[in-house]
């Protein structure tokens, strides 16, 4: 084998074994108003400040603490307790919302949208968050099959 090509291929081979040829899933940071493409109110906070382990071991939304704070995939995460930072540190993909925090709802629509926290489901282990009441009522109308055309279309939709 060419010795160049080779080289390339080791090069090719370290920088994916430490992760940087593989792109990381873009966390939802957005504040108050507007989407991923219009909001000037971006800030560095996953799930506008609510503890997402609090979702399972709780069963609802609670606000994170600024003594809690964990920084994974780029985005701050905050925690209610040492206990919730302390398992999403063990666990973080077991615990952060699916889509990267975006409307999953709007995400099975070809839409990246902002969330309401309080809007919130929990199916087969997974985190799932909505946009509004209104939006999260559409969202459990079909949940299994939103999940299916979210699933297939998130990837393509962040590329955009």
């Amino acid at each position: 084998m060419n010795p160049i090509k080779s080289f390339g291929i080791a090069i090719a081979l370290g920088l994916a074994a430490a992760g940087s040829l593989h792109a990381a899933p873009v966390i939802n940071t957005f504040g108050e108003g507007g989407g991923y493409f219009t909001d000037p109110k971006r800030t560095d906070t996953a799930i506008r400040g609510y503890d997402p382990v609090a979702y399972f071991t709780d069963g609802k939304p609670v606000k994170g603490s600024d003594k809690f704070v964990h920084e994974w995939m780029g985005a701050k995460w905050k925690f209610a307790s040492q206990d919730h930072l302390d398992k999403f540190k063990a666990e973080p993909a077991k615990y952060a919302p699916q889509y990267g925090g975006y409307c999953a709802y709007g995400v099975a629509n070809g839409n990246i949208v902002k969330i309401e926290p309080d809007q919130w489901t929990v199916v087969d282990g997974k985190l799932y968050l909505n946009y509004d009441a209104d939006i999260s009522k559409k969202w459990k109308k079909d949940t299994a099959g939103y999940i299916t055309k979210a699933n297939g279309s998130f990837d393509k939709l962040i590329k955009k």
